[in-house]
């Protein structure tokens, strides 16, 4: 890995692991309200009296503050030092987890702060990607990318654990004000520890600020970023959904599904997401050795067949159930820092900034209606068994399209 170069009178250099460090931990930290909605999901509805399509759109609307923002966010850190992007923005995430543990009280204050929750992942999840990006190279970023894409998964699971274990304790919203806390450290070790502008930026690009007519143009960019979409479509239905299958869609499946309810849920939850944190690592390794478009294919077509899986789970016991979930977790999470990683190694130089802002934009386009759409197929079925797996077979659907994609560009 390369080192980063201090500009005159910089703090002292961070070498590239403690950097990689330091901006995974910020990440995880500041992810701690992340998934906290969709851990909580079961109790949200019974004491808000919401609809499952409304849970949704309440998840949803975090996708939907993050797609909103992040073509200004991201593509802006062509143009300033991306640190300062990420630091502003964290601190709106530590409003919006502040905010919904003080004021949320039904729908549509609830996606209030959920929006502006997303908005702050926008102006942290890719600056931060970009900050390691722009000091390396080759197969070192390839990896850096791998472990900083990879800790997604980790904020989401901790997210989940942390909200299900002190909601049990001593309510939601106290929940949220620890998510608001952690945001808050994560602010301060990024602000302590990574120097302001400790690098040459790369030449502005000449192209305006919302210009997206070279990454559109750049095909095999562009290829990556369609699959991610594909890939954002069925993660983000799982994300938001696993408690709530977990909850009610297994709990007539067995006596120990029914038995199993409140920390012990989301406890099991986190830990079937955590698996996509080496999933995804290895999943970019065997990229870097077989080919990635290849690896991304195979991956997402096994992901599409685990879709289906596990929609069929809810007539099997508790425990292959719950298997199978964790088997499609690391294969909904396997191709995830292979995507980004192709985009932005495909990136032209002066346009790694939009680039990421448009990977973001298409790929949480996806994500932002995921959840409304599986939440509307349950409301079809009445929370049948029928409905889940129809909820299940939606994810599987998108996800296939991945591979054509892939196809179909590169034929281009």
């Amino acid at each position: 890995m390369l080192e980063a170069k201090p500009s005159d009178g910089a703090p002292p250099r961070l070498t590239a692991p403690v950097l990689v460090s330091v901006l995974c931990l910020a990440e995880i930290l500041g992810m701690t309200g992340f998934s906290a909605f969709a851990a909580l999901l079961p109790g949200f509805r019974a004491e808000w009296g919401l609809s499952n399509a409304e849970a949704g759109w309440i998840e949803g609307m975090f996708q939907a503050g993050y797609l909103v923002a992040v073509p200004v966010l991201v593509s802006l850190a062509d143009r300033v030092d991306p640190r300062r992007i990420y630091l502003l923005s964290m601190l709106a995430g530590v409003g919006a987890t502040l905010g919904f543990a003080l004021f949320a009280d039904g729908l549509w204050s609830a996606s209030l702060f959920r929006a502006l929750g997303g908005i702050s992942l926008a102006g942290t999840f890719m600056p931060g990607l970009k900050i390691l990006s722009d000091r390396m190279s080759g197969a070192a970023q390839s990896r850096a990318v791998a472990f900083y894409t990879a800790c997604f998964s980790v904020g989401s699971s901790l997210s989940i654990l942390l909200a299900g274990l002190i909601a049990d304790g001593f309510g939601w919203r106290w929940a949220f004000a620890t998510a608001a806390a952690c945001a808050l450290a994560a602010f301060t070790l990024v602000l302590l520890a990574v120097p302001s502008a400790p690098y040459a930026p790369a030449p502005r690009s000449r192209a305006r600020l919302l210009d997206f007519r070279p990454v559109l143009r750049n095909r095999p960019s562009l290829a990556y970023s369609l699959a991610y979409a594909a890939h954002m479509w069925e993660l983000y239905g799982f994300r938001a959904w696993l408690v709530a299958f977990l909850t009610l869609g297994l709990s007539s499946s067995s006596v120990s599904g029914a038995m199993l309810e409140g920390p012990a849920v989301t406890t099991l939850a986190a830990a079937i997401l955590l698996l996509g944190l080496p999933a995804s690592i290895l999943g970019n390794e065997a990229a870097l050795r077989y080919g990635r478009r290849r690896v991304v294919a195979v991956v997402m077509a096994v992901s599409a067949g685990l879709a289906l899986a596990v929609g069929l789970s809810t007539a099997l016991p508790f425990a292959v159930a719950a298997a199978l979930c964790a088997l499609y977790s690391m294969t909904v999470s396997a191709d995830s820092a292979s995507l980004t990683a192709g985009a932005v190694g495909d990136a032209a130089r002066g346009h790694v900034g939009a680039t990421m802002a448009m990977h973001s934009l298409i790929g949480f386009a996806a994500a932002t209606v995921s959840p409304l759409a599986f939440g509307a197929m349950l409301d079809l079925g009445e929370g049948s068994a029928h409905s889940w797996f129809g909820a299940f077979a939606l994810l599987g659907a998108g996800v296939a399209t991945g591979p054509l994609l892939l196809w179909r560009l590169r034929s281009r």
